[in-house]
């Protein structure tokens, strides 16, 4: 694995995203534990071996930004700054998660640190984010959007209407399409015509920039230079960042439509190691590098043990959440 130089590295914030990213991983892996459990209500998407998008991208933004996610999304939702233990009620379907244990791994919600919504259809949150950002235009906010999607929704529908909305009226959002290189089980290469998504947001109009994926510090220069030019009025961005799923689509997929090479080369090339691989070589010794996984590992371990002790929501949380305002009387039902 080869490194680009670097010189003046902020050793303190590289050590908080790489304390992110060990958090991110430590989630999944807890998530996955959970499924191997029997306890997880529903699908799970890993993102690991993605965790640099996440922590680079979200950790750009201000707590009162807006975010909106995919089906992958935990570790954009946990860098936003939700609590693990409520996701991990939420993956379970207990009380006390971010959306009361209703929506669960693709779905979770916490408006509280910006976040709008994990979406478990392809693309749908790319529209939402648009309408999001148009709402902060008319109220003359200076918030930003951040959208974040995989590469196979660059070939639904869903993209063009939400890039060509936020082109014709200037707005607030930066969209990320994190590039895994697979749609679900097949090479996105295989199936998308042309130059790819950062070619396809320009021949709509917004300025998009690429970006190695698994370089955290690479990923947040080119997102606070992005965020900067939205805030300040430049209208909608694209980034687009190359990263690698180290997993299947899924929890239970073993993905062996991949070569097992393949999968080992970039296992060499993961955020995580290219992060403490720098940090060693400013001088970080290795016990304090150690020390972030130890502690992620701690805090999902707890956040696991009490998701799992919390109780399931009771019969009238049904009718709960349902409206907008208030909640109907149970005698109606």
């Amino acid at each position: 694995m080869s490194e680009t130089p670097r010189r003046n590295i902020d050793i303190a914030r590289l050590r908080a995203h790489h304390l992110t990213m060990c958090r991110i991983r430590a989630l999944e892996e807890a998530a996955l534990r959970g499924l191997g459990d029997k306890v997880v209500l529903g699908a799970i998407h890993p993102s690991i071996g993605q965790e640099a998008v996440a922590a680079g991208v979200v950790g750009a933004l201000r707590r009162d930004d807006i975010l909106l996610s995919t089906h992958r999304g935990h570790g954009h939702t946990l860098a936003k700054g939700a609590s693990s233990e409520a996701m991990l009620r939420e993956l379970f379907g207990r009380v006390g998660g971010n959306c009361g244990g209703k929506g669960g791994s693709m779905h979770i919600a916490d408006f509280e640190v910006g976040m709008l919504g994990a979406n478990g259809v392809v693309g749908a949150n790319i529209v939402i984010a648009a309408g999001a950002a148009h709402a902060i235009k008319l109220k003359g906010e200076d918030k930003v959007v951040c959208c974040i999607f995989g590469d196979g929704a660059i070939n639904r529908g869903p993209f063009l209407e939400g890039l060509n909305w936020a082109a014709v009226f200037g707005l607030p959002v930066l969209f990320v399409c994190e590039d895994n290189g697979f749609a679900a089980t097949t090479r996105t290469a295989s199936m998308t015509a042309g130059g790819g998504p950062a070619v396809r947001a320009r021949a709509i109009g917004l300025p998009a920039e690429e970006v190695d994926g698994n370089d955290v510090l690479a990923v947040e220069d080119t997102a606070q230079a992005m965020i900067a030019a939205i805030r300040a009025g430049g209208g909608p961005r694209f980034l687009h960042a190359k990263t690698y799923r180290l997993t299947g689509h899924t929890g239970v997929d073993t993905a062996p439509y991949r070569p097992a090479d393949e999968v080992a080369a970039r296992k060499r090339e993961e955020p995580i190691l290219r992060a403490a691989d720098l940090l060693r070589g400013a001088g970080v010794a290795e016990a304090e590098i150690e020390a972030d996984r130890i502690a992620a590992e701690a805090e999902m371990s707890a956040a696991y043990d009490a998701a799992i002790a919390a109780p399931f929501p009771g019969p009238e949380a049904a009718f709960l959440d349902v409206q907008d305002v208030g909640s109907p009387a149970l005698g109606a039902f």
